[in-house]
């Protein structure tokens, strides 16, 4: 099984086993850190369910916008369910690896719970570098440490058992050869919080 078949069994019951009152209050203080201003316009990489996307939209208010994209069918259909009728969130199906948003198009590209899933990260980086505004963010997230997600996936199934996140040096390399600086990374139990710069 891919890991775009994966994602799509597991969308129905997605939000039923992972999205629960403790994510909510995690979620709530991660985007917090994240920096996001009112009237900047935000995608949400590898959106899932959308469990971003009610705290992006509160961070940059009525004037901002949040952009929601992910490759699987199935979980773009349960996030339009949930948040298409907000007047300022756009849904979208897509690889980020080769989506074609217009050049300089966002303020923030966020990259919650999905970074280690990415076939290509090198190309996804680069297409994220593209669509950033000057000087414009990408953060990259997850509610475990690097060391709980390895554990987490290898538990999980043979189709992400090997989806990890880069070491620290490797992830500060792979982000400066696609056109990031200004990196800083947080790795401690029960969050991973990396947060880099178009240069």
């Amino acid at each position: 099984m891919n890991r775009k078949t994966y994602f799509g069994k597991a969308a129905d019951s997605w939000d039923k086993r992972f999205h629960t009152p403790k994510l909510s209050s995690f979620l709530e203080k991660l985007v917090l850190q994240f920096g996001l201003e009112q009237g900047q316009n935000i995608l949400d990489v590898g959106t899932g369910t959308g469990v971003l996307i009610p705290y992006l939209i509160r961070a940059v208010g009525p004037d901002g916008s949040v952009t929601a994209v992910d490759y699987s069918e199935k979980m773009i259909q349960v996030c339009k369910k949930k948040h298409l009728h907000l007047r300022n969130v756009s849904i979208k199906l897509g690889n980020i690896e080769e989506i074609a948003f217009p050049t300089e198009s966002f303020d923030a590209d966020i990259c919650f719970g999905v970074f280690p899933h990415l076939e290509n990260k090198e190309k996804a980086l680069r297409n994220i570098n593209r669509i950033l505004k000057p000087d414009g963010k990408l953060i990259i997230a997850h509610a475990l440490s690097s060391e709980e997600l390895k554990t987490h996936h290898n538990n999980a199934s043979s189709t992400v058992m090997h989806d990890v996140l880069p070491e620290e040096v490797e992830m500060k390399k792979l982000l400066e050869k696609t056109g990031f600086t200004q990196i800083s990374i947080k790795d401690e139990p029960g969050c991973y919080l990396c947060i880099a710069h178009k240069a």
